[in-house]
This record gives C-alpha cells, sequence and structure tokens, in this order.
C-alpha cells in the first residue's frame, strides 16, 4: 500500500473517531451553536425594527437579509472553538502520546480534526440558515453559481478558521485555557459588519472593522446572495482564507511536530 494510500485510510480513521466523539458528546456544540441563533432572534425580534430604523428606514424583514449572512460566519467562529477544546484535550489526556507509538500516518491526527471540524462547522451553518429562512431570510435574486460560490466561500472560511483553532488547542495547557484562548473567533465577528454597516461606525473605529477576517468574507457572502456591490472584499476575503490556513498549518505542524518532554 502507497503512503497515499495509508495517509488516506489513517485520516479516515481519525475523522470517524473525531465524529463519533461528537457525536457521543454533543452538549458543546449545541452550547456553540445556540450563540448565533440567540443572537438572530434578539437583534430580529427585540432591536429589529431600531436598527432597521436606523440603516435607512428599512423593515424587520431587510434587516434579517442584512444580518443572516453575518450571523453564518460568526456560526463558523463559534464553532470552531470546540475543535480548540477538542484538540487540547487530546493533547493533554495522553491520547497523542499513544498515538505517537502507532504505525499510523503521523499527520492524519491534525487531518482528521480539520475535516471533521469543516463538516461541523458547515452542519451548523445549514442548521442556522434553516432558522433564518424560517423567520423571513430569502435571497431570490442569487443565481446556482452564486449559491455555489457562497458555499464554497464559507468552506474556506471554516478551514481557515479551523487550522487557527487546531493552532490553538494545541498550545492550551487545558481545555479551559483552548476555550478562552479562541474566544477571538466569536468576538471579531461583534465588532465587524455583522450588525451594522461599517460606514455608522465611528471614524476611527471604521479601518479596524473593515480590514478583520470577518468583514470582507461577511460583504461578500452578502452579494452573493443579496446582489450587494463585492468589490475589493471578494480579494480580501480569500487573502484572508489563505493566510490564516497557511499560518495555522504551519503553526500547527510546529507544534504538533516538537518533540514531547
Amino acid at each position: 500500500m502507497s503512503s497515499l494510500s495509508l495517509a488516506a485510510r489513517d485520516t479516515s480513521t481519525m475523522l470517524r473517531r473525531n465524529l463519533l466523539h461528537a457525536r457521543r458528546y454533543p452538549s458543546l456544540t449545541l452550547n456553540l451553536l445556540l450563540t448565533p441563533i440567540m443572537l438572530l432572534l434578539l437583534f430580529v425580534y427585540v432591536f429589529g425594527d431600531t436598527m432597521s430604523a436606523g440603516m435607512g428606514g428599512g423593515d424587520r424583514s431587510d434587516y434579517i437579509a442584512y444580518i443572516v449572512p453575518g450571523l453564518l460566519l460568526m456560526t463558523i467562529g463559534t464553532t470552531t472553538v470546540g475543535t480548540a477544546v477538542s484538540v487540547s484535550n487530546d493533547m493533554t489526556e495522553g491520547i497523542i502520546a499513544r498515538f505517537r507509538t502507532m504505525a499510523i500516518h503521523r499527520g492524519s491526527v491534525i487531518t482528521g480534526h480539520v475535516i471533521g471540524s469543516v463538516l461541523q462547522s458547515v452542519i451548523s451553518v445549514v442548521f442556522v440558515g434553516a432558522v433564518g429562512v424560517a423567520i423571513g431570510f430569502r435571497s431570490v435574486d442569487a443565481t446556482a453559481l452564486e449559491w455555489l460560490a457562497a458555499f464554497g466561500l464559507l468552506v474556506l472560511f471554516a478551514t481557515a478558521l479551523t487550522w487557527i483553532a487546531i493552532g490553538m488547542g494545541m498550545v492550551s495547557p487545558n481545555a479551559e485555557a483552548a476555550s478562552n484562548n479562541a474566544l477571538p473567533l466569536t468576538f471579531l465577528p461583534l465588532i465587524s459588519s455583522t450588525f451594522v454597516p461599517v460606514d455608522q461606525m465611528p471614524g476611527w473605529f471604521q479601518p479596524i472593522a473593515e480590514y478583520q477576517p470577518f468583514t470582507p468574507a461577511i460583504e461578500t457572502l452578502r452579494g452573493l446572495l443579496l446582489g450587494t456591490e463585492i468589490g475589493h472584499n471578494g480579494w480580501l476575503a480569500l487573502a484572508w482564507c489563505l493566510a490564516l490556513t497557511t499560518l495555522g498549518y504551519f503553526w500547527s505542524k510546529s507544534v504538533f511536530n516538537r518533540d514531547p518532554k
């Protein structure tokens, strides 16, 4: 059997292991998933009329259309916090030491986490998107190609954040520290264009909100699903995905290959 076949077989085994863990212990995933859903319901039904009025006099349905793309990306951020916790558990509970003594492809341990996390992120996005549709979100003008591009963007963004979360989990001494270290993945969407346009923020804060990873991805997703102008945000979103994936990959690989003390 070739080395590529061995890597694929071992990665499949590690992926099945991670998915079984997620199925047996769903509380963490559900808790992280509830955050974007609660924010969606809160901002639509409690603040919806006020927020839409402040954004140009639209009604609540306009604000639903505005907020859902941002919360889909926020869902990815919150889901990957669970990845950081899971990786930290593996690194601190001795299972990695056991894997190092076994005849398995070394990179399959990390790759299994990556693929499993991306799958969980996509499932979570579909669930939050279904809630959005149930309360009134519609994308009637998007073509099949635009829907495909939107899905591709979500997968790329999930992959990028997953690699960063894996690095955070590996350098954390325990699960609690991993959860705290990964908080920026939940916090950054709150200071992006998820809830209000960047041009309605204070002038000194606009560059921070505009050029962080979430805002370009959110504006690109809005453009694909709602027909708004994408402009330079598409290239920025792809650049952020590539940069974060590269950083997370080499960071995680370096920590994982470090000889244990």
